[in-house]
């Protein structure tokens, strides 16, 4: 169910506003690409303009408003958990319109949609020694962008499963634009960048990171200068993620962090995950979300900002019916206020996501609700708020294109 809140007022002296020139109601900025990338989308809706391949990576170019709710608009984003697409045959993998067809509404309905794709993508390299690798093609990208997904993470433990040949493949298909890829880089850089994207006059923006390593791979998978990788938040690279959290800060009105974190099979969050995310809110970020236990783990608010620990299984082969068990996370932000948020249950079938309707669903988001306790989360903010009038009623949902 959607969670509304009774704002503290406080005042807010408003710095500046700058124009970005910006002619679409929307304008998409993926600053993960690497240098050089600037192919334009000459197929892109007017109304949402995408620029996903511009070389923006170093940009510090600040938020359109310094007032903390931005443009005033309210904006949707939808956060799903782990897509391996193992077990789902190339033929099923690139059926754009019928894969994720169950499931597509609910991603489409939001302004942007982001899941994390836990496997290589491509079909370079060789599998590294290591329990489980799983490599995907290319075409799983478009059938997660005829689904309505805007961006995906590959900051994980899977994102290098075919060694450096394979990510250099999977480099290759992040260049060609095909779907932004955020989480990993040509150099650390690029790795920790931001995707950006603006909605209803509001910039949002959404780093990606992995604490998640083979043991005897961290360095090597590490992005860092000169060397391709993942950005990490293991414990020796988490200042670099708060600093570039707190580089992103300024430029947008609304931060999102992914993260792939979490003790497998755990239903509540370990110490280190409570750790990092005390970590990134202090850093600035608006929205924390992560995934890695292959289990639901408990979603609220920590003072004023939201978060969601594990959002468990997208598209994955699980052993067990509790491991089957996803849904899809959409959150209301206007600007630096989260609005609400709603769990929308679903259950795997097929390995696929199938929204769960009725009395299935009511015991759904109880089941999430029952999480939240051990998360040390909140139904409702308890921070000191940001400038509005009171809210009366629920936000208002909005989608793509309008």
């Amino acid at each position: 169910m959607t969670r509304t809140r009774s704002l503290v007022i406080f005042a807010v002296v408003a710095a500046m506003v700058i124009s970005f020139g910006c002619s679409g109601s929307e304008d998409e900025v993926n600053t993960a690409q690497g240098a050089g990338d600037t192919n334009a989308d000459t197929n892109a809706d007017t109304t949402n303009a995408d620029t996903t391949n511009a070389d923006t990576t170093n940009s510090t170019e600040p938020a359109k408003q310094a007032d903390p709710l931005g443009s005033g608009e309210a904006v949707t984003l939808a956060f799903a958990g782990d897509a391996s697409f193992e077990g789902l045959s190339i033929s099923v993998v690139s059926n754009t319109t019928g894969l994720l067809s169950a499931i597509a509404p609910v991603m489409s309905a939001a302004d942007i949609s982001m899941v994390n794709v836990e496997t290589a993508v491509g079909t370079g390299g060789t599998a590294v020694n290591k329990q489980f690798t799983f490599q995907v093609p290319e075409q799983a990208l478009d059938s997660l962008g005829a689904a309505g997904v805007d961006v995906v993470t590959m900051a994980n433990n899977h994102g290098m499963d075919f060694g450096k040949e394979g990510f250099a493949d999977t480099m290759r298909v992040k260049a060609e634009g095909k779907m932004p890829i955020i989480g990993i880089g040509k150099d650390d850089t690029e790795a920790y960048a931001p995707y950006i994207k603006e909605v209803n006059g509001q910039r949002i923006g959404i780093i990606a990171a992995n604490d998640i390593y083979p043991s005897s791979m961290v360095t090597w998978w590490t992005a860092a200068p000169g060397v391709p990788g993942i950005a990490s938040a293991e414990e020796a690279y988490q200042e670099q993620l708060a600093q570039a959290v707190r580089d992103a800060r300024p430029t947008v009105n609304t931060l999102a962090v992914y993260l792939h974190f979490g003790t497998e099979k755990e239903t509540c969050p370990n110490a280190r995950q409570k750790e990092l995310v005390d970590l990134l809110i202090s850093a600035g970020a608006d929205i924390v979300v992560g995934t890695h236990a292959h289990r639901l783990q408990g979603m609220g608010y920590q003072g004023d900002q939201l978060v969601a620990f594990g959002l468990s299984n997208f598209i994955f082969k699980a052993p067990s019916a509790v491991g089957n068990t996803s849904g899809v996370l959409v959150v209301t932000a206007t600007g630096r206020r989260i609005d609400g948020y709603e769990w929308k249950p679903a259950q795997i079938q097929n390995l696929v996501p199938v929204p769960l309707t009725g009395a299935a669903a009511s015991a759904g988001v109880q089941a999430m609700d029952a999480l939240q306790s051990c998360a040390g989360l909140t139904p409702t903010a308890t921070g000191p708020g940001f400038e509005d009038p009171p809210a009366t009623k629920s936000p208002p949902s909005t989608k793509k294109g309008t």
